[in-house]
C-alpha cells in the first residue's frame, strides 16, 4: 500500500487554478524531488499533506483525496517558526523528545518509590520501573542527547548557542532550528520546503548525509540542483496545474524533460502544418469545381481543432543574459602577498599569497563566519587588512553582485535604475533591458523597495549585463533565482569567461576583435552545482583561521578531501564517511531532434518527391497518408503520457518508431503538396 497518495486533486485562488487533477504516488522510503515554475504551487501541496497528517481544515484540495497511510505522519517545515517562551535553542531541540523526557521524570520517580518500597508494592514498581524503561530504549535510550547535539552540530549550530534564548537567534538560526526539530522528530512522510536555504556547504553535505540514511519517505522542493541529483529517485514537476513524473534524478529529469518539449513542439508544429495545408486547400476550391470537396474538408477540419487540438508546448520565461567585457584588462587582475585579517581573538586567514590572471575562475568556499566576503573586499581594496598586501592590476573594471541590496535607493523604479547604465540613458532602451530580465507592463514601474528577493537579483544583474565589466565578483547571485534563471546565469558567465578570439601580438596585428569572453570571475557562493560548472580554482577557508589555494573545480577538490581523509584514517579504521556528492552525474544528451518531413519552398517541397509515388492515384495516396498520421498520432499520445516517461527503455522505443514513421510519410506528403 502506498504511504501518501493524491488523487486528481484540483485547487483554485479566486479565477486562478493551481491544481487540475494532480495525481502522486508515493512509497515507503521513496526520496523525490518536486520541481515547477515559481508560484505553480509546490509549497501550497506541501502544507495541504501537512494538514491531512495534522487533522486541519485547511488548506485541503477543493476537489479530489489526498490520503496517508493508516497510523503514517507528515512533517512539514513552516516559514514561521513558533518556539516555546523562554526556551533555549537546546531546550527547544530536546522538545522533539518531549515524551522521551517525561518518561525520564516518571523513571526516576519510580526509582525513588522502590527505595521505601517492599513485597507486594516493590513488585509492582519494579514491573512499572521495567516498562517504562522498555518504552525509553525503544524512543531512542539515553542516546537521544547525542543525536540531539550531532544534528545541531551538522546544521551548523555550535555549542556556543546552545544556551542563546530562541527569541535572541537570527532569522538563519532560527530556520536551522526548526529543521533541526523536524529531522529529529522522523516523520514517516518528511516535506522540505528549501531545506538549504540557510545552510552553508558543510551543513548542506551534512543534510544529504542524514537524508541518504533516512527510512521515511521525503519530498523535497528546492533550488540546489546538486542537492536534487544526490537525494532524489524521481522528480514530479508540476506544470500547468497537472503532475508529471520523471524517473531518476534532477540531471535524468533535466533529459526526458528536454525530449518531451521536443516530442511536443514536433506535434504541435506537425499539426499546424497539417491545418495549414488543409485551410490552403479550402480557401483554393471553396468556389469552382471541387467546392463540396473544400465544403466537407471544412467541416472535418472544424471537428478536428475541436477535439484533438493540441496545446503549444510550455515554455518558461528566463533571464535573457549576455555579459560581455567591454575591455580587456591586463595580465594580472589581482596579486595576493602575505594576505593576513585577524578579528579579536579570532584569526580569519592569515598568509595568503596568489595571483588571479585575467581568464581565471576563482570560487570561494567556506563555512558561514569564515571570511569570505571579508577575504574579496581585502583582495579589491575596499577593506584594510591586518598583515601583507593586496594589488590590483592594469585596466580593471570591477562589477560587483553583493549579497546585500540595503545600498540600492529603494524609491526608484526598475526603469529609473536602469536608465543610467543603458547607452545614452535612453528610457525606451531601459525598458528594452527590463522586459529582457522579466519586467513587464507595470512591473517596470515598481520601486525597488516593493520587489522581492528575487525580483531585485534580477534587477541588479541588468545593471550589471550592461555595463561590460571584465572583473565580476557574484557574492550568492543563486540565492533568490529559480533553478532556470540560476541555469541561465551559468550558461552566461560560461560565454563571459571563454576566450572568442585570442589577443594576437604578431607583426601588423591590431588584435582580436571579440564580441566578448575572457572575463575573470569570483564567486563566492554555496551553490555546489555553479561551482563545479564555473571555476577552475578554489580559495577553501576552514572557520579556523586556516586558507587553502587549490587548483580545479568543486568536485576535484571533494575528490582530493576523500584521498586524503582515506591516507589519514589509522590502520583498520574506516576513513569519515563524506558526503554522497564527490561524484558528479553525467546526464545522457538528448538525441537531437530529425527531420520528420516539415517543407517549406518548391524546392525543398518537390526534392521530396518519388517518381514511383506519382503513379499512385489520389484516393489510394490519401489513404496512405492518413494510415500514416493515425499509428504517428498514436505513438503522440503514448509519448505525451507522463507513464511512458517512468519507462526510459519503452520511451526510446516509442521514438525510435516515430522517427520510422515520419520518415515514409515524408515522401507521401511531399506528393500531396506537389499535386494540391
Amino acid at each position: 500500500m502506498a504511504l501518501l497518495s493524491i488523487a486528481n486533486a484540483t485547487y483554485s485562488i479566486g479565477d486562478r487554478q493551481l491544481f487540475d487533477g494532480v495525481n502522486l504516488t508515493l512509497a515507503h522510503g521513496e526520496h523525490v524531488g518536486l520541481v515547477g515554475q515559481n508560484g505553480c504551487g509546490k509549497s501550497t501541496l506541501m502544507r495541504m499533506i501537512a494538514a491531512v497528517s495534522e487533522g486541519k481544515a485547511s488548506p485541503r484540495p477543493d476537489d479530489g483525496q489526498i490520503q496517508l497511510a493508516r497510523g503514517a505522519t507528515a512533517g512539514y517545515l513552516e516559514q514561521e517558526h513558533r518556539f516555546a517562551p523562554g526556551h533555549t535553542l537546546r531546550q527547544e531541540a530536546g522538545a522533539a523528545f518531549a515524551e522521551l523526557a517525561r518518561d525520564h521524570e516518571e523513571l526516576e520517580k519510580v526509582a525513588a518509590a522502590m527505595g521505601e518500597a517492599d513485597g507486594e508494592a516493590l513488585d509492582k514498581l519494579l514491573k512499572k520501573y521495567e516498562a517504562i524503561e522498555t518504552r525509553i530504549q525503544a524512543s531512542g535510550g539515553y542516546a537521544v542527547d547525542h543525536k540531539i547535539d550531532a544534528t545541531l552540530h551538522g546544521l551548523g549550530l555550535g555549542d556556543e548557542l546552545f544556551g542563546v534564548a530562541c527569541e535572541d537567534l537570527s532569522g538563519g538560526q532560527k530556520a536551522r532550528l526548526g529543521l533541526t526539530k523536524l529531522l529529529l522528530a522522523e516523520p514517516d512522510v518528511l516535506l522540505l520546503d528549501e531545506p538549504t536555504n540557510h545552510l552553508d556547504i558543510p551543513g548542506r553535505q551534512w543534510l544529504e548525509e542524514f537524508l541518504a540514511g533516512y527510512a521515511g519517505a521525503v519530498i523535497v522542493i528546492s533550488h540546489d540542483r546538486w542537492l536534487l541529483d544526490r537525494m532524489a529517485q524521481k522528480i514530479f514537476e508540476l506544470e500547468r496545474g497537472r503532475m508529471i513524473e520523471y524517473p531518476g534524478n534532477y540531471a535524468k529529469f533535466r533529459e526526458l524533460k528536454a525530449a518531451r518539449i521536443e516530442d511536443q513542439r514536433r506535434s504541435f508544429d506537425k499539426q499546424q502544418q497539417k491545418i495549414k495545408q488543409e485551410q490552403s486547400f479550402i480557401d483554393r476550391y471553396r468556389a469552382g469545381q471541387r467546392s463540396k470537396q473544400a465544403q466537407g474538408r471544412e467541416k472535418r477540419l472544424e471537428r478536428y481543432k475541436r477535439d484533438e487540438l493540441l496545446d503549444a508546448p510550455v515554455s518558461l520565461d528566463t533571464m535573457n543574459l549576455h555579459l560581455h567585457p567591454a575591455t580587456r584588462s591586463g595580465d594580472q587582475v589581482a596579486v595576493l602577498d602575505g594576505l593576513t585579517v585577524e578579528h579579536p581573538g579570532k584569526p580569519l586567514f592569515g598568509g595568503l599569497s596568489f595571483t588571479l590572471r585575467r581568464g581565471d575562475r576563482l570560487g570561494v568556499i567556506g563555512p558561514n563566519g569564515a571570511g569570505k566576503s571579508t577575504l574579496v573586499r581585502c583582495m579589491l581594496g575596499e577593506q584594510a587588512a591586518t598583515a601583507g598586501t593586496a594589488k590590483i592590476g592594469a585596466s580593471v573594471d570591477l562589477g560587483w553582485f553583493r549579497q546585500s541590496t540595503d545600498h540600492l535607493d529603494n524609491t526608484r523604479t526598475v526603469v529609473q535604475f536602469l536608465q543610467p547604465v543603458v547607452p545614452g540613458e535612453s528610457e525606451q532602451a531601459a525598458r528594452d533591458l527590463a522586459g529582457a530580465f522579466l519586467f513587464s507592463g507595470d512591473a517596470q514601474e515598481k520601486p525597488l523597495g516593493a520587489l522581492s528577493g528575487g525580483e531585485r537579483v534580477r534587477a541588479v544583474m541588468a545593471a550589471l549585463m550592461c555595463r561590460g565589466h571584465n572583473l565580476l565578483v557574484l557574492d550568492e547571485p543563486t540565492n533568490h533565482l529559480d533553478i532556470p534563471s540560476a541555469e541561465r546565469l551559468e550558461e552566461a558567465l560560461v560565454r563571459y569567461n571563454e576566450a572568442e578570439t585570442k589577443y594576437s601580438t604578431a607583426a601588423g596585428s591590431t588584435g582580436g576583435n571579440r564580441k566578448g569572453g575572457e572575463g575573470t570571475l569570483i564567486l563566492i557562493t554555496h551553490d555546489r552545482a555553479l561551482l563545479d560548472t564555473l571555476v577552475d580554482q578554489l580559495i577553501v577557508l576552514d572557520g579556523h583561521g586556516n586558507a587553502k589555494h587549490f587548483l580545479g573545480n568543486y568536485s576535484d577538490y571533494l575528490r582530493e578531501q576523500a584521498q586524503a581523509s582515506k591516507a589519514t584514517a589509522p590502520a583498520g579504521e574506516k576513513p569519515a564517511k563524506k558526503a554522497p556528492a564527490s561524484k558528479k552525474p553525467e546526464a545522457a544528451k538528448p538525441k537531437p531532434a530529425q527531420d520528420t518531413g516539415g517543407r517549406s519552398g518548391k524546392n525543398k517541397k518537390n526534392s521530396h518527391r518519388n517518381k514511383s509515388l506519382s503513379n499512385l492515384d489520389q484516393a489510394e495516396l490519401e489513404k496512405r497518408i492518413e494510415t500514416l498520421e493515425g499509428e504517428i498520432a498514436g505513438l503522440d499520445a503514448q509519448l505525451a503520457d507522463p507513464e511512458t516517461y517512468r519507462q526510459s527503455d519503452l520511451f526510446s522505443e516509442l521514438q525510435d518508431k516515430r522517427e520510422s514513421l515520419a520518415r515514409k510519410l515524408a515522401p507521401l506528403e511531399a506528393e500531396w503538396s506537389a499535386r494540391a
